[in-house]
């Protein structure tokens, strides 16, 4: 599954903004017309799965109640059921996905749809802006300058309780603990010395955890260095916070891009690592390729499940003189039809694998990495489900590739 967002053009005003917000609300509602359409298929394949499921169990259990059928009938009928059982439980569990995803699109729909209405109604010549456009001519740019100033406050609220929960909750105990090795060291100075050793360990933990804050809300070294160390660095924090391996490559000689372009990339390219690395990939790796364009590019990796190998290549019958036919055309037709079913179940169970080892960006953050690039310029393509191996068992890979043009970039110093 391939998705690729193409940056159009910035809008040109708040009518252009008006519009194209409407016209994604429209999308979400054919997208989630189509979720609705799976749902009902899924649910129609889940009830013929329990149908047969169903069956199978009553002829099982008619052969149990009898005390004299054939044990390998029975084996292959005990087969048929775990496998039909299988089948349906994969099948609810796809429609609770589903009906997952229609619920986040349906809320997130209502939410661009409101958002368009505002956009409209602050359109010059508007319903909202009065006759002849006079009142719409000045609510447009009041209305965009709340919608900064909100954007601002609201990182304004995030580094202030970020900041309360964190170094200035630190420092208060470190305070605290300041006191205590105050009052121990005119009445115990032995205690004092372990209380003294504490309190050092307090300091060294909140400077790191102060430094690390820092970095997240801006890092220094993207301004001093640029991309390439500040990727660097970066790697090597999430990989040490989130005990997993991440790896960084850098092809060719880097260099010094606009600051908004490199602020930009850094932030998308944190972004997707941050959210790769929340669901639990194998590897992750970012990669960088200099030239007239760069490409960035950041790719999660996972394993499937170990699903055995299927033998489906019984011995023929004996007697069969029917020659320069394949094993399966000599086998009896019941037998024939129990070894394509046991086929078609093994596939459905590798495809299964393949689909749950894919490691999927979260939603949230491909929203924000495909607004981030739009506005600047540069063209995101996100691609699920890769495989990296002509094997089942390869790893399945996801990667979020990002392409600007450098080479008429102004250079900075």
């Amino acid at each position: 599954m391939n998705e690729t967002a193409t940056p159009p053009p910035a809008p040109a005003s708040v009518a252009d903004l008006a519009e194209r917000t409407a016209r994604q609300a429209e999308t979400m509602d054919q997208e989630l017309a189509e979720i609705d359409l799976l749902v009902q298929q899924a649910r129609t394949e889940a009830s013929r799965h329990e149908a047969k499921r169903a069956q199978v169990a009553d002829r099982l259990a008619t052969a149990h109640a009898a005390g004299a059928g054939d044990p390998v009938e029975q084996l292959d009928l005990s087969g048929q059921l775990v496998t039909l059982t299988k089948r349906a439980v994969l099948m609810e569990a796809q429609v609770e996905v589903l009906e997952g995803k229609a619920k986040v699109l349906r809320r997130y729909r209502d939410v661009v749809g409101e958002l368009a209405s505002s956009l409209a109604a602050a359109v010059p010549g508007s319903a909202a802006g009065g006759p002849g456009g006079s009142a719409g001519h000045g609510d447009g740019p009041p209305t965009v300058s709340r919608i900064v100033l909100s954007a601002q406050e609201d990182l304004r609220r995030e580094i202030a309780r970020a900041m309360h929960d964190g170094p200035a909750q630190s420092l208060t105990n470190i305070v605290l603990q300041a006191q205590i090795v105050e009052r121990l060291v005119a009445n115990d100075p032995e205690q004092a010395r372990g209380e003294i050793q504490q309190l050092v360990s307090m300091v060294q933990s909140t400077l790191d955890a102060t430094k690390t804050f820092i970095f997240d809300v801006r890092p220094m070294v993207l301004d001093d260095l640029g991309l390439v160390p500040t990727l660097r660095r970066a790697v090597r924090e999430r990989g040490r916070r989130s005990e997993l391996p991440v790896e960084f490559e850098s092809l060719g000689p880097d260099q010094r891009l606009p600051m908004e372009i490199e602020s930009g990339l850094f932030r998308i390219l944190d972004e997707a690592l941050v959210g790769f690395l929340s669901v639990g990939p194998d590897r992750v790796g970012i990669t960088l390729d200099w030239g007239d364009q760069l490409e960035a590019s950041v790719a999660a990796e996972r394993a499937p499940a170990v699903i055995p190998n299927l033998d489906d290549e019984p011995a023929p019958a004996q007697g069969a003189k029917g020659k320069g036919k394949s094993k399966d055309e000599e086998l009896p037709p019941a037998l024939r039809a129990m070894i394509e079913e046991r086929r078609s179940a093994h596939a459905a169970t590798v495809e299964a694998a393949h689909q749950a080892a894919i490691v999927a960006l979260p939603s949230t953050a491909w929203r924000e990495i495909q607004d981030r690039a739009t506005t600047l310029g540069i063209a995101a393509d996100l691609r699920t489900g890769l495989a990296t191996g002509p094997n089942p068992g390869d790893p399945v890979r996801t990667e979020l590739r990002l392409t600007t043009e450098i080479a008429d970039l102004p250079e900075t110093g």
